[in-house]
């Protein structure tokens, strides 16, 4: 039982790996996928990062679409049988995010050191309690990778094993009405996760835009 419940998140096997690339890849060269209405949606839902906090930065708007179509599809794509989100697993999602992080601290560092440190320091903050704002924002910094990390793999692993609590009843012989209704509470799940994977792919990127928000 212990198997099949967390047989979601096991991504040992080389199927595990190569169906979502070929679905995702199927989906990109398509022909549907250059259509008038698929352009229309394109162009609307890149409008919608014009309310991000990064208007001043338009080079890293392409990289947040980008890294939101991305995560998105592979978070529902991980919903489907025998296919292995990457988004669940927490090496590949800390890679990234440890990537971003350390682009845009360094980057901001090595382009302007002084406004770089000095974010650091809130201004009008008393001098006695400097070192400690000092420190906390410090730490701050460093554990939002971490945190980038956690919310996503959290809430996306958390789905994949509470689809497998509800799956494991439907294998067992039981009275109709009651398969029915799993049946019935596993589809409203399933649309539910679908949100959540949208949602979590949004605050994913929302997060990275207000971290280059503060890039110097």
């Amino acid at each position: 039982m212990l198997s099949d419940l967390f047989s979601s998140l096991d991504g040992g096997s080389k199927f595990a790996y190569t169906l979502p690339v070929l679905v995702m890849l199927t989906l990109m060269f398509s022909s549907s996928w250059v259509s008038s209405s698929n352009q229309t949606m394109m162009v609307s839902s890149s409008k919608m990062w014009n309310s991000l906090t990064i208007k001043a930065y338009w080079w890293a708007q392409p990289s947040l679409i980008v890294i939101f179509i991305v995560i998105m599809a592979t978070n529902i794509l991980g919903l489907t049988p025998w296919v292995y989100g990457f988004t669940s697993n927490l090496v590949v999602v800390s890679s990234i995010s440890l990537f971003m992080w350390a682009l845009l601290l360094f980057s901001g560092v090595l382009y302007a050191p002084t406004q770089a440190l000095a974010h650091l320091a809130p201004s009008g903050a008393p001098l006695g309690m400097m070192p400690l704002l000092i420190l906390i924002e410090t730490v701050s910094i460093l554990i939002r990778p971490l945190t980038l990390t956690v919310r996503l793999v959290a809430n996306i692993s958390a789905g994949h094993i509470v689809l497998g609590l509800i799956a494991i009843p439907l294998s067992a012989f039981g009275p109709y009405m009651v398969m029915i209704s799993l049946c019935l509470a596993m589809l409203m799940y399933e649309l539910f996760e679908f949100f959540v994977s949208v949602i979590q792919s949004y605050i994913l990127t929302l997060l990275l835009s207000l971290y280059m928000a503060e890039h110097p």
